[in-house]
């Protein structure tokens, strides 16, 4: 075969070569770019004495009252939906009563034949003083009326005690409401038989809000009431600045994690409804001395591994996650150190909606 012909075919292969290369990379390049958007959290890196605990949390409702009954018995009505507004003291449903307003019933003509026995016992014993002042009754004929007399009012006494029981129970047949708020669950309907402590409807405070995190046992103890705490929430993109109100001592029930309750400014609960996400940063001084004051700290959260390889994600100026690689030094509670790979001015993606791949297109909440 000619040279010029075996040099023409090479000339071509590796056209073809290059032309395959080529489509293949532009065909990788537009599914990268072709995909939605991942939202992403991004933030700036901390130095060494300035540190901050993270933790998740949600917004709930500063009270909130499960409405039950104390008695067994159908439920006859009920007022008001999930959604509504209601009022202290309004009535939001009632429970059968006919037994206790037969009991009732029963107690009042009681009262009625104790005070007849009374009046009768009275009068006996107005006699029988007389009498015996008279020297025309015996002490102990006195001493009898006396007893008789003191029996009859306890008889009495007894029933009026069985109808205030009875009234009692009457109140635990009206369902009302213990201050203003919004109905959030309604777990009966008219017909079914309430029992006893079960939460027939919940009642939450409206426009009141706190906050609950967990906190990791590692960082409970640099927290403290009052102080200053950074709600981000994640449905709306808000940044709030709350304080610290309630700080549990026991992690017996959770797990390990300590629950931190954060109040919420008057002035920033609008468009907040109970059950939102939030991320909460509060700020705390370094628990330990780096030995170098300007190291560069961020939360291991953000720390990717791949094999026995360290990176995280940053920005590049297309709006795209870039995996970078970076060399790690100690790390101080829920922050490790950045030996390098990362500048103290550069950002990094703290958090994402979705699994990030170098190159990902990424938009900023």
């Amino acid at each position: 075969m000619p040279t010029n012909v075996k040099i023409i075919g090479l000339m071509f292969s590796a056209g073809i070569i290059t032309l395959g290369a080529c489509t293949s990379k532009k065909e990788k390049d537009n599914n990268v770019s072709n995909g939605p958007a991942i939202a992403v959290i991004v933030a700036a890196p901390s130095v060494a004495g300035e540190s901050s605990i993270d933790a998740s949390g949600q917004l709930q409702s500063s009270q909130t009252a499960n409405i039950s009954t104390r008695i067994m018995g159908y439920i006859t009505r009920l007022n008001v939906n999930i959604g509504d507004h209601v009022r202290k003291g309004q009535v939001l449903g009632t429970i059968s009563n006919d037994d206790i307003l037969a009991k009732r019933g029963q107690t009042d003509a009681a009262i009625t034949q104790a005070e007849t026995a009374v009046k009768n016992a009275q009068k006996d014993y107005d006699r029988f003083q007389v009498l015996y002042k008279q020297q025309s009754a015996s002490a102990k004929e006195v001493e009898n009326v006396t007893m008789q007399y003191a029996a009859a009012k306890s008889a009495l006494e007894t029933a009026r005690q069985m109808r205030n029981e009875a009234n009692a129970m009457l109140n635990y047949t009206t369902l009302t409401a213990p201050f203003d708020g919004v109905v959030t669950q309604r777990s009966a309907d008219p017909g079914s038989m309430a029992n006893p402590g079960m939460p027939i409807l919940t009642v939450e405070r409206a426009g009141s809000f706190q906050v609950v995190a967990s906190i990791p046992e590692n960082g409970i103890g640099q927290v403290k009431q009052g102080q200053k705490a950074i709600v981000t929430i994640k449905a709306s993109n808000r940044i709030l600045h709350g304080n610290i109100a309630e700080i549990s001592t026991s992690s017996q029930a959770t797990g390990g994690q300590y629950l931190v309750k954060i109040n919420i400014p008057e002035n920033e609960k609008a468009g907040l409804f109970a059950g939102m996400y939030a991320n909460v940063s509060i700020p705390v001084k370094q628990a330990a001395n780096t030995e170098n004051g300007n190291a560069v700290m961020v939360p291991l959260s953000a720390i990717e591994q791949k094999d026995e390889l360290t990176g995280l994600y940053t920005v590049s100026a297309n709006n795209t996650a870039v995996l970078r690689w970076v060399r790690l030094g100690k790390t101080y509670g829920d922050k490790v150190e950045v030996l390098s790979g990362l500048g103290k001015d550069e950002r990094y993606i703290l958090s994402a909606d979705g699994k990030l791949y170098n190159g990902e297109p990424i938009t900023i909440k």
